[in-house]
Order: structure tokens, then sequence, then C-alpha cells
């Protein structure tokens, strides 16, 4: 399974151009960045609201 897996993905970087998988790859770093940080934030304030209810 893991040949299988390494194999398509050969093919797949293969068939597309080296700079549409780099742009790809730091564009789904970016969105993944952004999300991380919200999160973090609304933990965050989460954790304070919780210490000022009491």
């Amino acid at each position: 399974m893991k040949k299988l897996n390494l194999l398509l993905l050969c093919v797949v970087m293969m068939a597309m151009s080296s700079c549409a998988v780099i742009g790809g790859i730091f564009k789904a770093g970016a969105v993944v960045g952004i999300i991380a940080v919200i999160v973090v934030i609304a933990i965050i304030i989460w954790i304070i609201s919780l210490f000022r209810g009491k």
C-alpha cells in the first residue's frame, strides 16, 4: 500500500509542473498557518474568559 501511495505521488509530481506544485504547497501552508493562528487566539481568549468568570 505504501509503495502504491509513493508511486501515485511520484506520478502526480511528474505530471504537474514544478512551479504549480510549489505554489500549491505555499498556498496550503499559508491557509493552514492562518487557521492555526486563529485557533490559538480563540483558545487563549477562552482560557482568559474562564479565569475572569470566577
